[in-house]
């Protein structure tokens, strides 16, 4: 094993045992070199004179670029964009977006969390965990309405093996954490060590765990850990910050289980993909919060590393520029405003999805999941197929909509006018008695 890696794992082990346990062989082998990065990096400080050691271009004090370029790009110099961004990402962003979790999610309190990392958005952020902390056959909890790329970064490319809870209960009345607590339980028996994905507001039912839920589902995870079962538990909040109603709990379940427990290590996956509606700057944050009795901050340094190292042998590095226009972004004095408009108007569109969908002559055709949060809302029908009814709508009807397994129907009203909301659910209908007719 390379000494560099090595040396990260002693300093987990000393101080986390627990969470070198959880690493997997890739994770223990991860490390972030110290060659050319380290040595461009220290001769940024010091060659006052001459550097000639990182592999850009320049021309004087700048860097080379193309007018056919950088005339596009304004109000930015080219040294803000052009050259590589460092793997872990832009420093000053790092401490922004750790900064700004803390005022999204009060009560982390004093807990101390790692400096978030810089991913290519969140997908690949959960493929950077993937490889860190998945070892071929670990069970990784998921309900069994789950976003489809966790089967193509949790299973074909680390082999995991998916155990389901049923998600909602039978009525559609409820998230069904009876079933979530059961099913942890169960593997907590056959495995050392188990991992879950917690995703909310969720995606494809658009649903956020109420204040209630939230609580008793941090409690199941810190209890399953005290009673001696690694947990690895990952919170995928693409969607954070989009909650339109009272009830549902605003904060990332992050904030309740980091450092809780030595058993229990909570990474958070989010960025400004969905929450700053910058869907192609592809930034992403990975942030860990572990509890560990000394030298904590070593043992998050260690996993930075490591995580950034996992990036260095992947893509390199995000890109420069969609981080230095976020920064800006949310250093504007203008940025909560500007969200808080978005913020109004995907909840108009949920708010009119809600009255529209309490017209009985639906419930002929199709019950409603729970919806209160995110981008989408999902319909469950009665007596038709799925893929069919999408099919039929598309060619007969111009509408198109996404189909999940033999019954599921997902409509994505973060797109979706509020104009068009009664038009949208009146022609599923028809397309539904079309079908029964045929």
């Amino acid at each position: 094993m390379n000494p560099i890696a090595q040396e990260l794992n002693t300093t987990i082990q000393e101080a986390g045992p627990h969470i070198f346990d959880m690493l997997s062989d890739m994770g223990k082998a991860l490390f972030f070199p110290k060659g050319i990065l380290s040595q461009s990096a220290e001769a940024k400080v010091k060659a006052h004179k001459i550097n000639a050691t990182i592999g850009i271009a320049k021309e004087g004090p700048s860097v080379l670029s193309l007018s056919s370029v950088t005339q596009y790009v304004t109000g930015i110099e080219p040294d803000e964009y052009l050259p590589y961004a460092p793997s872990f990402g832009i420093p000053a962003l790092r401490e922004q977006w750790k900064k700004d979790l803390y005022k999204k999610n009060p009560s982390l309190g004093s807990q101390t969390v790692s400096l978030p990392v810089v991913t290519s958005g969140i997908t690949h952020g959960v493929s950077v965990i993937s490889d860190m902390w998945v070892n071929s056959g670990d069970v990784i909890v998921l309900p069994d309405m789950f976003w489809g790329n966790y089967n193509m970064t949790f299973c074909v490319r680390n082999h995991a093996q998916l155990v389901h809870f049923k998600a909602y209960d039978d009525g559609l009345t409820r998230f069904n954490v009876d079933d979530f607590e059961r099913v942890m339980r169960e593997q907590a028996k056959k495995n050392d060590k188990l991992i879950t994905v917690l995703n909310f507001p969720h995606n494809p039912s658009g649903y956020t765990l109420s204040k209630t839920e939230a609580d008793r589902v941090a409690a199941i995870l810190i209890d399953i850990a005290q009673e001696g079962t690694n947990v690895v538990a990952a919170c995928d909040d693409a969607y954070f910050g989009l909650f339109f109603e009272e009830e549902t709990s605003k904060e990332s379940l992050f904030a309740k289980i980091a450092g809780k427990h030595p058993r229990l290590l909570a990474i958070k996956l989010d960025g400004a993909t969905k929450e700053d509606y910058v869907w192609g700057f592809r930034t992403g944050f990975v942030t860990y919060g572990i509890a560990a009795d000394t030298n904590i901050e070593g043992v998050y340094e260690a996993l930075e590393k490591k995580t950034a190292g996992c990036i260095r042998g992947n893509i390199s590095n995000a890109s420069h520029l969609s981080q230095t226009i976020l920064l800006k972004s949310m250093t504007d004095d203008n940025y909560d405003g500007l969200k808080q408009e978005k913020f109004n108007l995907l909840k108009s569109r949920a708010d009119r999805l809600k009255v529209v969908l309490k017209d009985p002559k639906y419930a002929d055709g199709f019950d409603v999941y729970p919806f209160n949060s995110g981008y989408f809302m999902c319909i469950r029908l009665k007596d038709v197929n799925a893929e069919k009814l999408r099919v039929h709508l598309l060619d007969n009807y111009g509408v198109g909509l996404i189909s999940m397994g033999d019954k599921n129907i997902r409509v994505a009203f973060s797109c979706l006018e509020e104009k068009d909301v009664t038009t949208l659910f009146d022609i599923i209908l028809s397309g539904i008695n079309d079908l029964r007719k045929a």
